[in-house]
């Protein structure tokens, strides 16, 4: 019906935009119709996850914003429809349809300010930055557009945790430290921010910190599905078998169709079967 392959399901899936599943209800297919036609205008789906989660933040009536909001494409920017205005889904920032019938009744407010022209142009190299990196472009073209857009706006939140990612993933764990730590500096309740750096001292070590990463990530975003991965496999390392269990379920009631919930059943069965012997 929507012409998706499974791949980009599973993508969508792996990235938290949807709920894995067997069968789709009526509200599944308007969620992923709406994805579908933001990634059609090449949206990337960190900032469509990006958009979701500051949309449940300002909204806190809405539970699944992709159903029951009118998300669209503004340019390169993401908008919803929110009691008949159209708002910006990261910014908040109203938007205006400046049709004959509304004229009157805009002239009457004062004027909304455009964003300053150097969060714009950080926005801009931001979106070069992914661009390079989807299409495999090399690493260090990618570094300085997101070292641009910082330089535009240091409070680029998105551009810092890219640049902390490209660093943890060349084993540059202090740097990636750094530039994770100023990105949740700029955005506190950025929960790839602290997924990531959970992660990063997963990787070193450090539990207690890591596990205090996921779980802060996870109060941010309860359905982060990676987050109850990693954080299932941590408590596991560390002995704590029922939390263990709690966050493997958690993480198969948000995929449940994957190679990845085929690991998350292993290890609770594991479990099972540790705890009955």
């Amino acid at each position: 019906m929507l012409h998706l392959s499974e791949r980009q399901l599973r993508s969508w899936e792996r990235s938290g935009l949807v709920p894995a599943a067997d069968t789709y209800s009526f509200r599944d297919l308007i969620a992923l119709r709406t994805i579908g036609e933001l990634r059609a205008r090449r949206i990337p789906l960190r900032k469509i996850g990006r958009a979701l989660d500051s949309l449940k933040q300002r909204l806190s009536e809405v539970r699944d914003p992709l159903a029951e909001l009118k998300i669209f494409s503004d340019g390169r920017n993401i908008a919803v429809r929110v009691a008949g205005q159209n708002m910006m889904a990261l910014t908040g920032q109203i938007l205006f349809d400046f049709d004959t019938s509304e004229l009157a009744r805009v002239q009457a407010l004062p004027p909304q300010p455009p964003p300053p022209p150097r969060e714009r142009d950080s926005e801009a190299w931001f979106q070069k930055g992914l661009f390079l990196e989807e299409t495999g472009a090399p690493i260090d073209e990618a570094v300085e557009a997101y070292l641009q857009a910082v330089e535009c706006n240091p409070q680029a939140a998105g551009a810092l945790v890219n640049l902390g990612t490209i660093r943890y993933r060349l084993r540059q764990f202090q740097e990636a430290e750094d530039y994770y730590t100023r990105a949740l500096k700029a955005d506190p309740n950025y929960p790839l921010a602290h997924f990531n750096l959970g992660n990063l001292y997963d990787e070193r070590g450090d539990l207690s910190k890591a596990q205090l990463c996921y779980e802060t990530a996870l109060r941010i975003n309860p359905r982060y599905g990676d987050a109850h991965f990693n954080l299932a496999l941590l408590c596991e390392r560390r002995g704590d078998v029922l939390r263990a269990v709690h966050h493997w379920k958690a993480y198969l009631k948000i995929d449940s169709a994957s190679s990845w919930a085929d690991i998350a059943r292993r290890q609770l069965e594991k479990l099972r079967v540790a705890l009955l012997s």
